[in-house]
C-alpha cells in the first residue's frame, strides 16, 4: 500500500485523532507509525484505545490478557504486535520458554496459559460458538464465564489492531524494533 494512503501523521496533521495521539506519545515516549497511520480514521484510532482500555479493565490478569494478545497477533500475522506484546512480555518477566512458544505460535509449557492460548483458537474458529468442553476446559483452569466473555473483548480488541497494522503497513519503529 502506498504510504501516501496511510501516512505516518503527527499532532499536527490529524486534529481529529490529536488526543489519542498524545495520549500514546505520552505513555510510549515516541508515537509509533502503527497508531500515526491508524489515525487516518480518528474513529478507528480512538475506537482502538477505548476497546485497549476496556480490557485493560477486565478481571483477566495481565499475562492471561497478554497470551491473548500474543496469540492473536501471530495467527493474524502482525509483525507490529508481536513487537509490542514480547515487549510487554518481557517487561512483565514472562517465562522464556512461554515468550518462544507464543512467537511460534506452539503450546506453551505452562498448562493455565496453554488454556487460554487454546480457547482463544476456539472462540476464533468457532466464531464465538465454543461448545461445552471448551468453556469446561477453559474454567477448568482458574478462569471464569466471566473470563470467557472477557476474551471476546480481547479478540475484538486485537483483531482491529492487528488488521488495521496489516492494512496500512505500520513498520515495527523506535524501541520496538529489538523486539522484532
Amino acid at each position: 500500500m502506498p504510504a501516501t494512503v496511510f501516512p505516518d501523521h503527527t499532532l499536527e496533521s490529524a486534529p481529529a485523532a490529536r488526543s489519542g495521539l498524545a495520549a500514546i506519545e505520552r505513555k510510549q515516549g515516541f508515537l509509533p507509525s502503527a497508531a500515526a497511520r491508524m489515525a487516518t480514521s480518528p474513529e478507528a484510532l480512538s475506537g482502538f484505545l477505548r476497546m485497549n482500555a476496556l480490557f485493560e479493565a477486565t478481571t483477566l490478569d495481565r499475562l492471561s490478557r497478554e497470551v491473548l494478545s500474543m496469540t492473536m497477533a501471530t495467527r493474524n500475522g502482525c509483525h507490529v504486535c508481536v513487537a509490542v506484546h514480547t515487549g510487554i512480555l518481557t517487561a512483565l518477566d514472562a517465562a522464556p520458554a512461554v515468550l518462544a512458544a507464543l512467537r511460534a505460535g506452539t503450546p506453551l509449557p505452562d498448562e493455565r496459559l496453554e488454556a487460554m492460548r487454546q480457547f482463544v483458537l476456539a472462540v476464533l474458529a468457532a466464531n464465538g460458538a465454543v461448545d461445552d468442553a471448551a468453556i469446561e476446559a477453559f474454567t477448568a483452569h482458574g478462569y471464569t464465564a466471566r473470563n470467557a466473555l472477557e476474551v471476546t473483548l480481547g479478540i475484538a480488541t486485537y483483531t482491529l489492531s492487528t488488521f488495521a497494522n496489516r492494512m496500512t503497513g505500520a513498520p515495527v519503529d523506535g524501541p520496538l524494533a529489538r523486539f522484532a
